[in-house]
């Protein structure tokens, strides 16, 4: 009865450690592509290869459902994946759903037309190839009308957080949303679009400034995973087992998601 969590790095384990609370009687198999992240600078095609083969393997460990806990991925691979590469029996679902729908207060299974929403200038931070993807501009403009959004891509954040260089990390927050605040001085709401930026959460609020309201995936994601085995209990799969695994170095990974989670995390080979 597992159920797969799949990032090219350590950004999932925030989306892992919300849906664990959230479901801790569900087991999850987390699985890192390390060996080939960071993912946001790659091109589509290669986003998509490294994305299929590990929801493979996710499958092969007995997950019948499969979370892209990656925004890279979610932006440039999941729709291909669902229309030409998904088996019928399982289902592979990204994060861009639940956050869409908090910001703007609509389901997702409302397919009436778009319509204003309360947020009318929104900041997206995310990775070069999310932000090239444009999927969540495109997924909006489903739902909403006269929103305004202008979108930040924040080379270096991944890759300093892995590197455990916080202090790092914090400058290129501070930079890059200096350099959104020149393109969009106010902004209503920001988009923290990556699953590693909710570890900055404070330092993108700070910057930011406290009037605006800035959205994390997360616990968005958690709920939102909770409401769908609900309603599709036979998608939770034969595994009963959790597990972490990496195509990375084992040691060096486990190192990083215990200094990420603050608590021991074991990896093992992929």
């Amino acid at each position: 009865m597992a159920v797969g969590i799949f990032d090219s790095g350590l950004g999932g384990l925030t989306v892992l450690d919300a849906v664990m609370r959230r479901l801790p009687e569900v087991p999850f198999v987390y699985f890192a592509d390390s060996a080939h992240a960071p993912y946001g600078v790659r091109d589509a095609q290669d986003i998509f290869e490294l994305t299929t083969a590990a929801t493979g393997r996710l499958f092969d460990h007995g997950c019948d459902l499969v979370i892209l806990a990656c925004n890279t991925a979610s932006a440039a691979a999941l729709r291909r994946m669902q229309e030409s590469w998904v088996p019928k029996d399982k289902r592979v679902l990204g994060v861009f759903v639940p956050l869409i729908e908090a910001l703007t207060e609509r389901q997702w299974g409302d397919n009436s037309p778009p319509r204003e929403v309360a947020v009318k200038h929104v900041a997206l931070f995310a990775t070069p190839a999310t932000v090239a993807s444009r999927a969540f501009q495109r997924e909006l403009a489903f739902r909403a009308i006269g929103v305004d959004v202008e979108a930040q891509a924040c080379g270096g954040v991944v890759d300093a957080i892995e590197d455990g260089d916080m202090i790092l990390a914090e400058a290129l927050v501070r930079s890059h949303v200096d350099a959104l605040k020149r393109k969009m001085p106010t902004p209503d709401a920001a988009i923290l679009g990556c699953t590693h930026y909710p570890l900055m959460q404070d330092i993108f609020q700070d910057a930011l400034g406290a009037d605006v309201s800035v959205f994390s995936q997360a616990n968005l994601v958690a709920e939102s995973l909770a409401d769908y085995l609900t309603r599709h209990p036979g998608k939770i799969g034969a595994g009963t087992e959790s597990a972490y695994l990496t195509t990375g170095n084992p040691r060096k990974v486990s190192d990083g998601a215990t200094r990420f989670l603050r608590r021991k995390i074991e990896f093992t080979p992929a």
